[in-house]
C-alpha cells in the first residue's frame, strides 16, 4: 500500500472470537482513514462489520475494506450492514456465464452459492486430473510439469497459471457490497468494480523466497 502512494495512520490488534470491537472502531473512526481494513476473518469480521455500521463509519465517509471475505459471509450479515463494503474476490458466481453455469449446479447441491475457496478447490482438483489424464499417469512430476504447462482457463479462472513456485497466479476482483435497493435476488451481493491482473495481484516470485527456486 506505501508503494502505491497509501498511507497508514494508524493499527490495532483486535483479540480472537471478541463480542466487542467498539473501542478499536471508535479509535478508526477518529484516526481520519479514508478506509478502515479489518485484517480478520469469518464471525470476528461479520461482527466488526455490523458494528462499524452501527457506529456509522460508512455514513460518515469511511470504506470498509475486509481483507479476507467470503460471500457466505456477505450474505449472512445481510445487505443492510454490509453495503458499500470493499472486499477483494477470486471468484464471483454472477461474473460471466462460465460462472453462473458452476454456480448453479453448486446451489443445486449445496443450497448457496460457491465461496471463492470452494470454486478454487474444484477448480485445482479438475485441473489435476485432467493433468492425470493427459500424461497417462499419476506419477507426481510428470502431472506437476503438465499442470505447470497448462494454462487454467475455466468457470474460475481465464488465463491462469501455475508458476515453478507451485503459486497459482489468477485475476482477483475488488468488489462493493451493493446497497438493499440495487439486489434483484438473494445472492445479487457484489458490484465487480476492478479486475486486478494476476501479475499485479500476487507477489512476484523473485520475493518469494522459496529456496527450492533454481537461481
Amino acid at each position: 500500500m506505501k508503494a502505491s502512494g497509501g498511507k497508514v495512520v494508524g493499527s490495532v490488534n483486535a483479540p480472537f472470537n471478541s463480542q466487542d470491537f467498539s473501542s478499536f472502531l471508535v479509535r478508526a473512526q477518529g484516526s481520519g482513514a479514508k478506509v478502515v481494513g479489518l485484517a480478520n476473518a469469518g464471525g470476528d469480521t461479520q461482527t466488526a462489520i455490523k458494528q462499524a455500521a452501527e457506529f456509522g463509519l460508512a455514513a460518515g465517509g469511511q470504506k470498509i475494506a475486509a481483507l479476507l471475505l467470503q460471500i457466505t459471509d456477505t450474505h449472512s450479515l445481510g445487505l443492510k450492514a454490509a453495503q458499500d463494503l470493499l472486499g477483494a474476490e477470486a471468484f464471483y458466481w454472477d461474473r460471466d456465464d462460465d460462472s453462473r453455469a458452476f454456480s448453479k449446479r453448486f446451489f443445486e447441491r449445496a443450497g448457496h452459492m460457491p465461496t471463492m475457496i470452494q470454486a478454487g478447490v474444484h477448480s485445482a482438483v479438475t485441473h489435476y486430473l485432467r493433468a492425470i489424464d493427459a500424461t497417462g499417469t499419476d506419477e507426481a512430476k510428470a502431472v506437476i510439469a503438465k499442470m505447470k504447462a497448462t494454462p487454467v482457463n475455466d468457470f474460475f479462472a481465464k488465463n491462469g497459471r501455475i508458476r515453478e513456485d507451485g503459486r497459482m497466479v489468477h485475476d482477483m476482483y475488488l468488489v462493493e457490497a451493493k446497497k438493499p435497493s440495487e439486489s434483484k435476488s438473494e445472492w445479487d451481493l457484489y458490484n465487480i468494480l476492478a479486475t486486478v491482473p494476476g501479475d499485479q495481484a500476487f507477489r512476484p516470485m523473485e520475493e518469494g523466497g522459496c529456496p527450492f527456486i533454481k537461481k
